[in-house]
């Protein structure tokens, strides 16, 4: 999936969790989906639920949307295993040493939300500088 629709990536995660529950065989990328799915217990009912598909999570609505959330740690995780930008594996490691990889890819989260924010109010291309600065303040703080 290069770039996929909104349906698409939601049918992604909804179809990864339907195969785990019924002990189908993952592709790679479903499996490293299902730990960030397993993870994150609060979507299960979403990923159960084929309305879902359909549902606007809004943030004044106080909920997060499980389909960004999970895709942005299958980024981020991407990101890692790539080291690019250059410098966010050794920043994710330090930010996980201090409490766990779990934690650390929020925190990375954060950031990419930032920025991504930024380049859409901008429009403008994503500041992939601006991006691993953030993620390095994180990783350099106590």
């Amino acid at each position: 999936m290069f770039n996929p629709s909104r349906d698409q990536v939601r049918q992604f995660f909804i179809d990864t969790w339907r195969k785990h529950r019924n002990h189908e065989l993952l592709t790679p990328l479903e499996a490293m989906a299902l730990e960030w799915i397993e993870l994150h217990p609060e979507y299960h009912s979403d990923l159960d639920n084929p309305e879902s598909m359909a549902k606007e999570f809004n943030v004044e609505e106080g909920r997060t949307n499980p389909f960004l959330h999970l895709s942005m740690h299958l980024a981020i995780a991407e990101q890692i295993s790539i080291d690019h930008p250059r410098g966010i594996r050794h920043a994710f490691e330090s930010i996980a040493s201090r409490s766990d990889a779990h934690h650390a890819a929020h925190e990375i989260m954060e950031c990419l939300g930032k920025v991504v924010w930024e380049s859409q109010r901008l429009g403008t291309p994503l500041d992939s500088d601006a991006y691993i600065d953030l993620i390095k303040q994180r990783a350099s703080r106590d």
